[in-house]
């Protein structure tokens, strides 16, 4: 963000912290001390016009802020502790919402509306991804775990499952609404979204 490197590290002091990516000199740590989460990465969001970002600790979703002389204070928090440290997909971000997922006792995604207040349940589903980060395009959110599968962004409802994939997969969406998908043990495929199939 601007002039700095944000990283995920996960130390009592932090769960955040933000370098300097000229000098490396430490700017701010988070407010938030959680354990880092598995693999999952950072999501910038905007809530209320103030740059933040959202990550999945191993216990919870926490929404940091970045703006200068608020850098580190957390906006929103979400319990969300998933069995053997296993929060691995990345939020996925869309306007002032939040769609998190994991698998083994939580086996659900669920939406979030993110305020300056804090976070607020907008619905929570039992499909779930367990590695590969959802993505969010058109009203609808993608993804590949153990099938390609597409929801309804409004209301989590189940749109369609596609082709059966393994658990490992990855999939990003192209500029004329398909998804380029890796999946198994490293097959890439071609897949229309619902734009393009919406039933299937």
């Amino acid at each position: 963000f601007q002039d700095s490197l944000i990283v995920e590290v996960g130390d009592d002091e932090g769960t955040l912290m933000a370098f300097d990516k000229r000098s490396g000199k430490r700017l701010w740590v988070s407010e938030c001390k959680d354990e880092a989460g598995h693999t999952g990465g950072l999501a910038p969001i905007t809530v209320a016009g103030v740059p933040s970002v959202a990550v999945l600790t191993l216990r919870q979703l926490v929404v940091v802020r970045l703006d200068r002389g608020q850098a580190g204070k957390t906006i929103a928090q979400h319990p969300w502790t998933t069995d053997y440290g296993n929060n691995i997909a990345t939020p996925a971000v869309y306007r002032n919402n939040v769609v998190i997922t994991s698998a083994y006792n939580h086996f659900a995604m669920c939406r979030l509306k993110i305020t300056l207040s804090g976070a607020t349940t907008v619905w929570e589903r039992p499909i779930t991804s367990g590695v590969c980060s959802p993505v969010i395009h058109r009203g609808n959110i993608y993804w590949a775990w153990q099938g390609i599968h597409c929801v309804d962004f409004e209301t989590g409802e189940r749109k369609w499952t596609g082709r059966k994939v393994g658990a490992p997969g990855s999939c990003i969406v192209t500029a004329d609404d398909r998804l380029i998908v890796w999946a198994d043990k490293g097959d890439l495929l071609l897949a229309e979204t619902a734009e393009r199939s919406p039933q299937r």
